[in-house]
């Protein structure tokens, strides 16, 4: 652990948090719900969101794919996708939905500046991302697919998508830092 520079959730609780919240709406796999936790744990995020059906702690299948990640990372529950997006709006998060739609913006044309708090949302795997949420967001994020099937697994698409947001936000400290 010591050689990874692993954090223990005590440490990861005492962490400064990378301004961003993963939303997760309607998902019906739970293991996908612990795989989200586990990239919030990777890239220190500042919390989940879980709305709908979701599946929340504690629970076997998040506890198998989070490996822990659900006690470190913070979360919250809500009945609604609305009423997680009326709090991130109160607490001044910009608000995108991770869906292909008309005029949704290319995940590499994306730019966030370093303080920008940003929410974004994951629909349920096979609808995706509610109509009625989609009409509440800042805009949407589109992952481009060049091969023959266009879409990816909601954990694959939180990964990407995630790291994506972390990985400018890395780049841009650096080059002002």
């Amino acid at each position: 652990m010591d050689d990874l520079n692993r954090k223990s959730v005590e440490e990861f609780k005492r962490s400064v948090k990378t301004p961003v919240i993963a939303v997760l709406e309607n998902i019906r796999s739970a293991y996908n719900v612990g795989s989200v936790f586990r990239t919030a744990d990777a890239f220190l995020l500042e919390a989940v969101y879980i709305t709908g059906y979701t599946a929340k702690p504690p629970h076997k299948e998040i506890k198998k794919t989070a490996l822990g990640a659900e006690d470190s990372v913070d979360w919250s529950y809500f009945a609604t996708a609305t009423d997680a997006i009326l709090q991130l709006k109160e607490l001044g998060y910009k608000i995108y939905a991770v869906e292909q739609v008309v005029n949704s913006l290319k995940l590499q044309d994306v730019q966030f500046a370093a303080a920008d708090k940003i929410a974004v949302i994951f629909g349920n795997e096979v609808t995706g991302v509610e109509e009625a949420t989609i009409l509440q967001c800042d805009g949407c994020i589109e992952i481009p697919q060049l091969g023959m099937k266009h879409s990816l697994n909601i954990a694959t698409a939180a990964g990407v998508v995630l790291w994506e947001i972390i990985r400018t936000r890395m780049k841009a400290h650096t080059e002002h830092g």
